[in-house]
């Protein structure tokens, strides 16, 4: 894992970029969390006449997270950053990367509600990819 001083966090996966989109949906489910989209970006650019290497954003929720913040009148505005994001993508190396925001970091200095949900909810999708990425 990357440390807590960049706003993204980068990890090369494991696996192949197939392999990664389908232990990810697994992970995810596994871990009681809903998988409410994924956007296929390549496909998606490729509609436009555009050529990418492969890329998926999976979002994704927490019941338990998102009601936290989402039936407080005051926090709605952090509904902007919600469902959680994950991307899995291709680079030219040859590998495949997962990325998603550094949640724990910007959440911090939001503080409140906001960051003991945010930060519960970074622990479990760091739970989720753990079996997926390569340490560094």
């Amino acid at each position: 894992m990357q440390t807590n001083e960049t706003m993204f966090l980068e990890n090369e996966s494991k696996y192949n970029f197939a392999e990664t989109v389908e232990k990810l949906t697994f992970e995810i489910e596994k871990n009681t969390w809903k998988l409410s989209a994924v956007h296929d970006l390549q496909d998606t650019l490729k509609k436009f006449g555009t050529e990418v290497l492969a890329i998926k954003v999976f979002a994704l929720c927490h019941p338990k997270h998102s009601s936290r913040i989402l039936s407080r009148d005051d926090e709605r505005i952090i509904s902007s950053l919600m469902p959680c994001r994950i991307s899995v993508y291709e680079k030219s190396d040859g590998k495949t990367y997962i990325s998603r925001m550094n949640t724990g970091m910007l959440a911090k200095s939001i503080g409140g509600i906001t960051e003991e949900v945010m930060g519960d909810s970074t622990r479990d999708v760091e739970v989720i990819l753990s079996t997926l990425v390569l340490e560094k």
